[in-house]
């Protein structure tokens, strides 16, 4: 028997925890569309997320981000990956909790560091020491993200549809996914 979604479900967490990876297998699963909000930001604004950062700056792109997220979050169920900021916003924190279920994808900081080491796509490591960066960002973030509605550890043995699996089961014990 095919899933139902009973209402959105948006992916949070750190950069490189795979809100995004899991966020596809999981739509491909359920049988519901992915919406990337970092994806349909660059498309509005066509430019990078590194261009709008750096043409604009952090707090214009936040602000496009919350637009993004309410758009996203109106409609049919669906999956909803969020940027790794996303969710430190109040006001997103309060989209999210009104229209959706946020589910933490809860990674280590040595998984979250061998999966973004070798990126250029991050902004926010753009320093001289982005492990460092990275570590402060972590606990800056990690007690705003453990607000989540739901948390699924992240393991580094884990691939992919082992993770969403392992969102499935946390979803259906929720009762936000049962048989349609």
């Amino acid at each position: 028997m095919p899933a139902n979604l009973n209402k959105p479900v948006v992916l949070v967490g750190m950069m490189g925890s795979g809100k995004s990876a899991v966020g596809k297998a999981l739509a491909e699963i359920l049988d519901v569309s992915f919406l990337d909000s970092d994806d349909a930001l660059t498309r509005a604004a066509n430019m990078s997320i590194s261009e709008i950062f750096e043409r604009d700056g952090e707090a214009f792109f936040r602000a496009r981000e919350t637009e993004v997220i309410d758009r996203l979050l109106t409609g049919t169920p669906a999956i909803v990956s969020t940027g790794g900021g996303a969710y430190m916003s109040q006001r997103n924190r309060d989209l999210i909790s009104e229209k959706a279920v946020s589910v933490w994808l809860k990674a280590d900081l040595e998984l979250l560091w061998s999966r973004v080491k070798h990126k250029t796509t991050r902004p926010l490591l753009r320093t001289d020491n982005p492990k460092r960066t990275l570590e402060e960002i972590y606990h800056a973030r990690t007690p705003v993200y453990a607000g989540a509605d739901l948390a699924v550890d992240a393991r580094p043995e884990y691939s992919i549809e082992d993770m969403a699996e392992a969102v499935i089961k946390t979803l259906t014990d929720a009762k936000i996914v049962g048989a349609s």
